[in-house]
């Protein structure tokens, strides 16, 4: 019975680092390089969908899910990405005092939190890393989507979190839109002319990580 257990465990990571790997891969595929019979592996793909390690779009494809995706994003805290943003998420947090943070797309249209620099005001928004949020709505959505205005921020208010506000400006590489720096914030303390002069403050920094990362 024990072997077993760890046979199935072993199947299922095999899965997992196929889905991983590709990105997105049909249930073929996912047989044929495991070596496992289709039902097989349909059997352990539906389980790891169910707890949210794979995703399994409209066209039967898996992809990763939001919980694969937050434990690579914890595990990879050190990634260049957050290395070249994190003096900039510190810089926002001490010249805002609200909390900044770096965050990426999903394949799943979700938004994932990936670091942090924490506010300094009493009444502060606490983490929301290797979180995994809908694009829908959200300032840092709307960002990843590419759908800004002529200033180059947006901002949202209780998409996530009641009265809690969010600011976001796109970093960029090569590729295109990368990532986003957001600040967080109680949305009484952000009215319109606050969330102007942060909004500046931001795009400065978002262009200063997009310089280090080879962006335009």
């Amino acid at each position: 019975m024990a072997e077993q257990s760890t046979r199935t465990v072993e199947r299922a990571l095999e899965l997992l680092a196929v889905v991983a790997e590709e990105g997105e891969a049909s249930l073929t595929e996912c047989a044929r390089r495991t070596e496992l019979a289709p039902s097989t592996a349909l059997r352990l793909l539906r389980t790891l969908e169910s707890t949210g390690f794979a995703l399994r779009g409209e066209d039967g494809a898996f992809r990763p899910g939001h919980r694969l995706i937050g434990i690579g994003a914890k595990a990879l805290s050190h990634d260049s990405l957050v290395t070249f943003a994190q003096p900039s998420l510190a810089e926002l947090a001490r010249a805002t005092g609200e909390s900044s943070y770096l965050c990426v797309g999903t394949p799943d249209q979700g938004v994932l939190y990936i670091a942090q620099a924490e506010g300094s005001h009493t009444i502060r928004h606490v983490s929301w890393v290797g979180h995994r949020f809908p694009q829908d709505g959200s300032a840092v959505g709307r960002v990843l989507r590419g759908t800004l205005p002529p200033e180059g921020f947006t901002a949202a208010t209780s998409t996530v979190e009641p009265e809690v506000m969010a600011i976001a400006a796109p970093v960029h590489a090569a590729t295109g839109i990368v990532a986003v720096l957001s600040v967080v914030g109680p949305a009484y303390r952000l009215d319109q002319a606050r969330v102007e002069e942060l909004g500046s403050l931001l795009t400065a920094e978002a262009e200063r990580v997009s310089t280090l990362l080879g962006g335009p």
